[in-house]
């Protein structure tokens, strides 16, 4: 029996340093040049066969086995944020309003040494594993691009299996909820339409301010009043803009935000009830509106077979105390592209800093993860692979 937790201690020098490394040079979506650049040629010595290019700036690796058996897709991303990061550490980002602040620089240094490991069990494995390291997450465009390029093809992946550190949970904690665990996401656009004029004679216009206030407090009733309170969804309006100065009434307002949500009957309702809520309170104001919406994610979900199969392994690294099938997240990750398509398993692994001086969440200034969760993520991700390419184990 393979002890995977030992197998991943001893890797954990090597685990810092590289996420350490890639922290200090964070790259925006579709940016990830020297990141892609490192990762592939760490894969090449390995002797794995290497595509770079792969939606874009993804690269693409297959470990061949001696014998025949599934095809295993291990995906990590390597973008980083928009964000100048506040911490106080020495490898702080030395990229000028870049910072890995979601733990993705983890992601990849984890899957690195998975595949690093690997490579020395080939003799022993049957079947093959597929390691995707994928571009912008962060913009939900990484999946979708790598897919178009055939991703999934030449081999196409039986199962897939991935990680998400997670700063919200201790280390040691592992959240393995089943069915969606992790949201489905959309984008909104809402643009009211009334007619200018002058501040100090709103009777001679038509305020698209007004109208797009009681849209926002319409739009909030939906969640509340039409959604199943069994079924979870979010609407959030996050920006709205009109008018230039403060005596003017202007022409039209902007409003934009997302929708969250785990099943598509879900969504299918609340668009609809938008559309609606939209339309006729803005006419009922005196203004038009339009509204458009566009799918950015689909739900992650949890395959209830994969599950069965792992859930025993993932047991075996931190106890059955330390899984947690209740952890679930209205946040969105686009993993859940391939997981739409090849059956699998997303996990969410403890990464809680303790040193830390307050809770800072993911895509704060401040995110930062215990270094622990690095060796023990390897080994939770590699007892999922071995369940399938080292089936004696």
């Amino acid at each position: 029996m393979i002890d995977f937790r030992r197998e991943a201690e001893s890797y954990r020098a090597a685990l810092i340093a590289r996420r350490r490394d890639f922290h200090q040079h964070p790259e925006l979506a579709f940016e990830e040049f020297r990141t892609a650049s490192i990762v592939a040629r760490a894969l090449t010595d390995l002797g794995l066969e290497v595509q770079t290019g792969v939606g874009r700036t993804g690269v693409v690796a297959v470990l061949e086995g001696a014998h025949d058996g599934p095809t295993v897709l291990v995906r990590a991303d390597m973008d980083a944020l928009p964000i100048h990061e506040e911490n106080q550490t020495d490898y702080v980002s030395q990229a000028a309003g870049k910072m890995h602040a979601c733990g993705h620089d983890g992601h990849t240094s984890i899957a690195l040494g998975v595949a690093e490991w690997f490579v020395g069990q080939r003799d022993q494995m049957a079947g093959r594993i597929k390691f995707v390291f994928q571009p912008a997450e962060e913009i939900a465009k990484g999946a979708v691009a790598m897919a178009e390029d055939g991703v999934l093809r030449d081999p196409r992946p039986d199962v897939s299996v991935g990680l998400h550190l997670w700063n919200s949970l201790p280390v040691g904690t592992v959240g393995v909820a089943q069915g969606a665990m992790m949201a489905g996401a959309m984008m909104f656009r809402i643009e009211v339409t009334g007619r200018g004029g002058h501040g100090a004679l709103p009777h001679q216009g038509i305020d698209p301010v007004v109208a797009s206030a009681h849209i926002v407090t319409a739009l909030q009733s939906i969640v509340s009043r039409n959604v199943d309170p069994f079924d979870s969804a979010v609407i959030s309006v996050t920006t709205i803009k009109a008018g230039e100065t403060h005596n003017v009434i202007p022409q039209s307002a902007t409003m934009q935000g997302t929708v969250r949500y785990f099943h598509t009957e879900v969504r299918d309702l609340v668009v609809r009830r938008m559309k609606e809520c939209v339309e006729n309170v803005a006419r009922g104001l005196g203004c038009r509106a339009e509204s458009e919406f566009v799918e950015l994610t689909v739900p992650v979900v949890n395959d209830a077979e994969v599950s069965a199969k792992l859930l025993p392994r993932l047991e075996q690294i931190v106890g059955g105390a330390g899984l947690d099938p209740t952890v679930r997240t209205m946040g969105a990750e686009d993993v859940g592209v391939f997981m739409n398509d090849i059956p699998g398993m997303f996990l969410l692994v403890g990464a809680a800093d303790p040193t830390a001086d307050a809770y800072y969440g993911h895509h704060h200034p401040k995110f930062s993860i215990d270094e622990e969760s690095l060796p023990l993520g390897m080994a939770l991700l590699s007892t999922a692979v071995a369940a399938y390419v080292l089936p004696e184990t």
